[in-house]
């Protein structure tokens, strides 16, 4: 990209006069920059190692200390998140790519579905979903997710096709497995929540509609309603080995509809929810208010239950074996 082109694009600003006009690459680490490269100067202490090893032009939101080489481009960013969003819009449009958004859930399965290549999931941190949809073809199909990344990196954007192509059979289910039949194949005790197949069922419906070969093999949790099975010292157990359970979400919005299907679902159970402060959840039967994670493990620890549902956090609260020690010692 021409250096004036990537000023106007990304409305940035030059520190000097440099001599270069052109850009062959953007990199993000400074070991990987060669000579012709724009280095995105996340790390500033790396400057130096990406002049030495050949780039042409380093944006940055500070202005370096010392200009080692007048030359290059010094290129003045207020945000450089910001701008790398402006490339990488501009970059989907000349590639013409087709873009479908979907909630969290969605995306985090497709994470699990193998398809072939033309379509692109853009997932994690903007540097990898640059370095992932940069090296796209035209035309790709793209699946991304507006509460995981920014909606404004892309044009437009599809809603998933709503008109079910198949439905999905379950055979058998449990709260945290299921059994299904698609397309006439048969999936046996996948590691999905029933509370999830309609989320997949969506998925499959775009793969149907748009022709793209999928392949399921065996699901992984997606850190949604996540289930840990342990003991009365809350030791973590293997899946299925224990009557004690804590179920973990981190995502807020969908504490509703997860309490709704424990208590649907498991309404022969002693369940207690574990909630935000401030939570506001009408039903205050069997509800417990948090304010910090240490709260959480003092309420586990008081409460008898066999399902613990626990909103705002994460299973890595247990990741501490000797802090669950110190804060979960039962009598026995």
């Amino acid at each position: 990209m021409r250096l004036e082109n990537f000023l106007a694009l990304t409305q940035t600003s030059l520190y000097n006069e440099p001599c270069v006009n052109n850009f062959e690459s953007i990199v993000f680490e400074a070991r990987k920059v060669k000579r012709g490269d724009l280095f995105f100067a996340y790390n500033e202490e790396e400057i130096a190692e990406a002049v030495q090893n050949g780039a042409y032009g380093v944006i940055c939101t500070n202005k370096p200390l010392h200009v080692e080489d007048n030359e290059i481009a010094w290129i003045k960013s207020a945000d450089i998140d910001e701008t790398l969003k402006r490339v990488l819009r501009f970059k989907m449009i000349e590639k013409e790519v087709i873009v479908y958004e979907c909630n969290e859930i969605i995306l985090k399965l497709a994470l699990q579905v193998q398809t072939h290549a033309s379509l692109l999931i853009a997932h994690g941190n903007l540097q990898n979903i640059y370095k992932h949809l940069n090296a796209a073809e035209s035309r790709s199909t793209i699946l991304f997710s507006p509460t995981l990344n920014d909606k404004n990196i892309f044009a437009n954007a599809k809603t998933l096709p709503n008109t079910a192509i198949e439905q999905i059979e379950i055979m058998e289910q449990t709260l945290f497995e299921t059994s299904f039949i698609y397309d006439d194949i048969f999936y046996e005790r996948q590691l999905i929540s029933p509370l999830f197949m309609p989320y997949l069922e969506e998925l499959l419906h775009l793969y149907k509609s748009l022709n793209i070969n999928f392949r399921i093999r065996k699901f992984t949790p997606i850190e949604h309603f996540e289930p840990v099975f342990t003991n009365k010292k809350f030791e973590v157990k293997s899946f299925g080995a224990s009557d004690k359970v804590l179920i973990f979400e981190s995502n807020r919005d969908l504490m509703a509809s997860e309490i709704d299907f424990l208590q649907h679902r498991a309404s022969w159970a002693n369940i207690v929810f574990i909630l935000p402060t401030g939570s506001a959840y009408e039903d205050n039967t069997n509800i417990y208010e948090y304010k910090s994670k240490d709260e959480i493990l003092d309420i586990l620890k008081a409460t008898s239950f066999n399902f613990a549902l626990i909103i705002g956090v994460d299973k890595s609260i247990l990741d501490t074996k000797q802090k669950i020690q110190a804060q979960l010692t039962l009598d026995f």
